[in-house]
């Protein structure tokens, strides 16, 4: 599938964890990822566990204390949505800091914080171990759709493409004194956005006619790929082997 791209969460290294081929991560993250939503929200000690492993992942890939917290802005528009919902939620209510509070609004934002940062900060573990190139040709041994997984492959191929594109109309906007300040410049920048559309539009069509004429039938060739022994699989599940057992204990 060609060169590897790099991407800004990955953390290059040679750790256990980093070691571990592309699909038995993956599927160890779902399977972990269910078992926290699939965890009871009163259970509150499960999720004080299920951070403790995440912790234990972490200090074996040799991720450094503030990579995770750095890369967690993602989970904002969750975190504001949590908040929101013990002030407008109904039922009995409580007063917390002089604040009157619904108590079953507490509850469900507990439950969205634990179990989305629960999640996202396996997925940027996953992220950090994992070169992006690698995890779809994981998806691909998983036997997730081709068409999928090769879409997804032109994007992440093609992504800083297409933000290079953006960056040259932006500076030569600004080149010709453009500076947008107000909903007067809407419309230059609904045109730059065409434009742009326009480009990727074409751009694509050119490297598809590319591809076909190199012999491309609809399935891209696989240069290198790592399959995984029965110890990778059984290091890799070990995660989610741990949460389904904090899971049973806490039902």
């Amino acid at each position: 599938m060609g060169s590897g791209h790099a991407h800004r969460l990955y953390l290059p290294g040679g750790s256990p964890v980093h070691r571990l081929p592309a699909q038995c991560k993956l599927l160890a993250v779902v399977g972990f990822a269910l078992v926290v939503v699939a965890t009871p929200r009163e259970r509150l000690w499960a999720f004080a566990a299920y951070a403790l492993l995440l912790a234990g992942v972490a200090a074996a890939a040799r991720i450094p204390p503030a990579f995770v917290p750095r890369r967690m802005v993602v989970e904002l528009p969750f975190m504001l949505f949590a908040f929101l919902i013990p002030v407008i939620g109904l039922g009995e209510r409580t007063v917390v800091l002089g604040v009157s509070l619904s108590v079953p609004g507490l509850w469900a934002a507990w439950n969205i914080l634990a179990k989305a940062t629960l999640g996202v900060v396996a997925s940027i573990l996953l992220a950090a171990t994992t070169e992006p190139r690698a995890v779809l040709l994981g998806a691909q041994r998983l036997r997730v759709p081709g068409l999928l997984v090769q879409i997804a492959m032109f994007m992440l191929r093609y992504l800083d493409v297409i933000m290079d594109e953006m960056r040259r109309m932006r500076i030569a906007r600004e080149s010709r004194g453009f500076q947008a300040r107000d909903l007067r410049h809407l419309p230059v920048i609904a045109r730059s956005a065409g434009a742009l559309f326009i480009r990727s539009y074409e751009r694509g069509e050119r490297v598809h006619l590319a591809m076909l004429s190199r012999g491309y039938s609809g399935q891209m060739p696989i240069i290198d790929d790592i399959s995984a022994t029965a110890a990778q699989w059984a290091v890799a599940l070990a995660l989610p082997a741990a949460a389904l057992a904090v899971l049973g204990l806490s039902l």
